[in-house]
Parts: structure tokens; sequence; C-alpha cells
């Protein structure tokens, strides 16, 4: 049945609130999960409910579940380069950073776009417009981590380098998705292959899990559990699936918009339900990589550049 204007406005509306909040509230969400559960574990666990639970769903639905061996190697790969060497990185740097703080040096993440989009796929040139807006990028992750650049302590030391495996992880993120789109066939479902994906990082993140002696030092509590399963529902399946339905009736260049808004989320999250600090480094530091991701955006859009179809799957806090 065809929906009519206004229920069609509505349903934008919502999609876009469901993805603007629940992957904005993820980075929370890890930040609580972590707290006594390891992070290898946590992903494990989750990614594992998530993708089996997806792939079930669409061979109910009767989508192509089903592929070759091939096809199943390189969803694996995106899938650990995605959710393990993304989200995990994200999961173990939000022991030591503040999920607002990590939920905007992750927002970074479209400027690995841009040059990797270049250097791999070699099918547009980075304009002006995505030049300027990396050195803000630069520039705004310099303010955001100035304060432990600055510090002395042995804890400002630690949060630096959590911090800076934030953009090792951004970039596994990108490339996972970078190879996804060089990878895509028509004859492939988007909504099995995210689930195929899932199971691959569960499978890869259990195994570290393992090999970490992560089930020795696990505390299970009410709130860690809730928040993984928040995780599953909210991040995972209803985040997403709202996103793949913009996908396919809003232009892209509005659903990426989601960049810079999920962190902006983030720090009110964590400012209401854990009172993370919000300083001048933080709101300025803020503004600075908001505008560069704006910048970046509407340059790949102009430049008609392949980013403007990514990510594959959900954003690294998802």
């Amino acid at each position: 049945m065809t929906q009519t204007p206004p229920q069609r406005r509505f349903a934008v509306i919502l999609a876009f609130a469901l993805v603007y909040f629940f992957w904005g509230s993820t980075y929370l969400g890890i930040d609580i999960a972590v707290e006594h559960i390891p992070p290898a574990l946590m992903c494990g666990i989750r990614f594992l409910i998530a993708g089996v639970f997806m792939l079930a769903f669409c061979g109910l639905r009767g989508r192509r579940i089903f592929y070759p061996l091939a096809q199943l190697g390189r969803m694996a790969v995106v899938g650990v380069l995605l959710l393990m060497g993304g989200n995990l990185t994200l999961s173990y740097a939000e022991k030591h950073v503040a999920s607002g703080l990590a939920a905007l040096i992750i927002a970074v993440t479209p400027l690995w776009f841009l040059v990797l989009d270049s250097l791999l796929l070699g099918d547009h040139h980075i304009a002006v417009r995505g030049k300027i807006g990396l050195a803000l990028g630069v520039a705004g992750l310099v303010v955001l981590m100035w304060p432990d650049l600055a510090a002395s302590s042995t804890l400002g030391r630690v949060q630096f380098w959590a911090s800076i495996s934030l953009l090792g992880g951004s970039f596994s993120w990108a490339l996972g998705s970078v190879l996804a789109k060089k990878w895509k066939s028509p004859d492939i479902d988007p909504f099995s292959a995210t689930a195929w994906q899932m199971i691959a990082a569960g499978v890869a993140n259990s195994l570290a899990a393992f090999a970490l002696g992560d089930l020795s030092r696990v505390i299970w509590t009410a709130r860690g559990v809730g928040a993984m399963l928040y995780l599953v529902v909210f991040g995972s399946w209803v985040g997403y699936t709202a996103y793949i339905w913009l996908l396919n009736h809003v232009p892209t260049s509005k659903v990426s918009t989601y960049a810079y808004v999920n962190p902006v989320v983030a720090v009110f999250l964590g400012w209401l339900v854990l009172h993370e600090r919000v300083d001048a480094y933080i709101l300025a530091g803020s503004a600075i990589v908001v505008a560069s991701v704006a910048l970046v955006t509407s340059a790949q859009v102009t430049a008609k550049t392949v980013a403007e179809e990514m990510p594959a799957v959900e954003t690294m806090g998802d």
C-alpha cells in the first residue's frame, strides 16, 4: 500500500529520530556495559545475539541468507574491521575516556572516508571544501584532547592514548565501510549481509575474550546486562533498521547528518546520566569537529563521491 505524503513525512521524521537518538545513546550504553563486563566479552555476546536473530528474521521473511564462501569471507573481513576494529576499540577506550568525548573523536570518521575513497576506489578527488574540512577536523581533535595532551599525570597519559586509539578504531571502521562498498554486489541482501558481518565480529570478539581470560573477570550485574541488551535491541536492530529504511526513502546527503548529530546526543546524555564534564575545550572542540564533518559531507555530495552511499552498516557507537 502506497503511503500518503503526510504518512511518509511522519515515517521519515520518526526514522530520523530513531537514528539520531538511539545511535547517539549507544555511547552511553557502552560506557555502562563495560563497567563490569570486559569489552571483548561484551562485544562478542552483543554481536552474536544481534547477528543470529537478524539472520533468522531475514530467513523468515524470505530474504537470501546463503552465500558462496568467497562472499561470506568478504562479509567476515568487513564485519571484523567494523565491529571489532571499530566497536571493540571504542569499548576499551570508554573505560578511560568519557562517552561524550569518545563520540566527538569518532565523529571524524567521515574524514577517513574521504581519504580512503580516494586511495582505494580512486573515482574522485578531494575538493577544496573537503581539504578545509580535513584541516578543521585535525584542529578540532587537538582542542578536544588538549587537556590530556597538557596533563603530566599518569591518568592524563592513559586517557590520551585511549583517545588516540579511537582514531585507529575510526580508521578501521572507515576501511571496512570502503571495502564493503568496493565488494558490493546486486545479488547480496544488505540486511542478511549485515547479519553475517555481526556474526563474524561476534565470533572474533568472543575468541579475543577467551584469549584474554574475560570469563574469569566478568561481573554480571543487572545494570551491565541491561545496557548490553539495550545495545542489541536499540543500537543494532532498531537504529540500523531505521537507517536502512532512510537510505531507501531519503537522499543520502540528508541521512549522513547522523555523523554530526549523534555526538551532540552522546555528550548531552553523558552529562545528564553519568555527570561527565562539559568544559570549554569540549564545547569548542565539538563545534569545530561538527563544522569539519559538515564541510566534508557537503563536499562529498558536490563531488559525487562514493562516500555519500556509505557506511554500509551502523556507526561505530551503535
